[in-house]
C-alpha cells in the first residue's frame, strides 16, 4: 500500500503529458481520411445518393458543392476558372458539355487515363481524355395533350401561327437551351439562328427563367407547348400532368443530346481519389441508377435495353440520332457573344 501511494504522484504528472502527446497524434491521423472534392451541377436530389454510395463502397469522403441556381452550370464553370491558379476542386460533374469544353480550352482540366473512358463511345468523350460524357438528356418539345395534338405536323403548324403566346422557351444564355442554340448555329449559321429567334419573340413566345418553368407552364395548360429536356418532361408526367413529348430535331433530322460530363481539375489536391470517383461515375451501375431515377437519363455506355425503364427505352431511338455533343462547342462562343450583347 505505501508503495502504491509513492507511484500516485508520478501518475498524476505522467498522464497529462501522455494525453498532450497522444491527442494531437490521434487528431492528425483522423485528418488523413481520403477525400475527394466535387463541384456538381447535376441536381442534388439525383446526384447525392450516387456520391454517398461511392463513399460507402470506397471509404473515400466526398466533399461536394452544389449550385442550385438556374444558371448553375455556368456559375460553377466561372468558379473553376477563378480558382485556376489555386484549385480547390478535384472533380467537376457537369450536367452538360459546353461549359466543360470551355474549361478544357482555358487550361483548367487535365486528362485522365484512357482506360477509364473505354466504356463510353468515342463520340461522347474527349479524344485526349479531358472529359467524358455519361447519362444523357435530350431536347424535346413538351406538349399539353388537352390543348393540342403531339405530332410533328401539329408542332410545325403551331410554330407557323402569328401568335406564339401559348408557347414557352427558357432563356438561351445558359443551360441546355444554349446548347440547342449552338447546335442550330453550327448547322445553319448565326444569321439563320438570329432570324429564328427574333421570329419567335416577335410573335410573343414566353421566354422564362429555366426549363422547369417551361415544363410547369405547359403542364398547367397556360401554354400549349414548349422546349425543355427529357428529365423535366418526365417530372411532369410523373406528377400526372396531361403531357407528351417529341424530340427537337435540327434541319438534318438529328437530335440534340446533352450528356452529363465528368472531368478532373488540373493540379487538383487529390488526384488519386479523383481518378477513383471518375471511374465510378462512368460505370454501368451509375448509368443504370440514373436511368431508373425520376430523371430517366439515357445510358451512353452498353446496357441491355430490357433492363431499362420503358420511359428510357422510348428515348433510345431518338438518342441514336443525336449529333456529337462536342460539335456545338464550335459555335458556343459566337452564340454567347451575340446573346450577351443583345440584352
Amino acid at each position: 500500500m505505501p508503495q502504491d501511494r509513492k507511484r500516485l504522484p508520478w501518475l498524476v504528472v505522467l498522464l497529462p503529458l501522455l494525453a498532450a502527446v497522444a491527442v494531437p497524434l490521434l487528431l492528425r491521423s483522423g485528418s488523413h481520411i481520403p477525400t475527394v472534392v466535387v463541384y456538381c451541377a447535376h441536381d442534388s436530389v439525383f446526384a447525392d445518393g450516387i456520391l454517398r454510395k461511392f463513399e460507402q463502397q470506397t471509404g473515400i469522403h466526398v466533399d461536394v458543392r452544389y449550385d442550385e441556381e438556374a444558371n448553375k452550370s455556368l456559375g460553377l464553370t466561372q468558379m473553376l476558372l477563378s480558382e485556376k491558379q489555386a484549385p480547390r476542386c478535384d472533380v467537376f460533374w457537369n450536367n452538360q458539355t459546353l461549359g466543360t469544353i470551355r474549361l478544357k480550352n482555358a487550361g483548367v482540366l487535365q486528362p485522365v487515363p484512357q482506360k477509364l473512358l473505354q466504356r463510353i463511345p468515342p463520340e461522347f468523350r474527349d479524344p485526349a481524355g479531358y472529359w467524358c460524357g455519361f447519362a444523357a438528356r435530350l431536347r424535346v418539345w413538351i406538349v399539353n395533350t388537352r390543348k393540342m395534338q403531339c405530332s410533328p405536323q401539329a408542332i410545325a403548324d403551331a410554330l407557323d401561327r402569328p401568335d406564339l403566346s401559348d408557347a414557352a422557351i427558357a432563356v438561351p444564355l445558359y443551360g441546355t437551351t444554349l446548347t440547342q442554340y449552338a447546335e442550330m448555329c453550327r448547322e445553319q449559321g448565326l444569321q439563320a439562328l438570329q432570324a429564328w429567334h427574333h421570329s419567335l419573340h416577335a410573335r410573343g413566345i414566353r421566354e422564362v427563367r429555366g426549363n422547369g418553368a417551361v415544363r410547369d407552364l405547359v403542364a398547367a395548360g397556360v401554354c400549349s407547348f414548349g422546349l425543355t429536356d427529357t428529365d423535366d418532361f418526365h417530372a411532369a408526367l410523373a406528377a400526372g400532368s396531361p403531357v407528351d413529348m417529341l424530340p427537337f430535331r435540327l434541319q438534318d433530322g438529328s437530335t440534340v443530346c446533352i450528356p452529363n460530363t465528368v472531368a478532373m481539375i488540373r493540379n487538383c489536391p487529390h488526384p488519386e481519389t479523383a481518378t477513383k470517383l471518375i471511374e465510378f461515375l462512368l460505370s454501368a451501375s451509375v448509368e443504370q441508377q440514373l436511368a431508373e431515377s425520376p430523371a430517366r437519363q439515357i445510358p451512353l455506355g452498353p446496357i441491355e435495353p430490357s433492363r431499362l425503364p420503358p420511359q428510357v427505352q422510348r428515348l433510345l431511338p431518338w438518342s441514336a440520332d443525336a449529333t456529337n455533343p462536342a460539335a456545338a462547342a464550335l459555335s458556343d462562343q459566337q452564340v454567347l457573344n451575340w446573346l450577351s450583347n443583345s440584352r
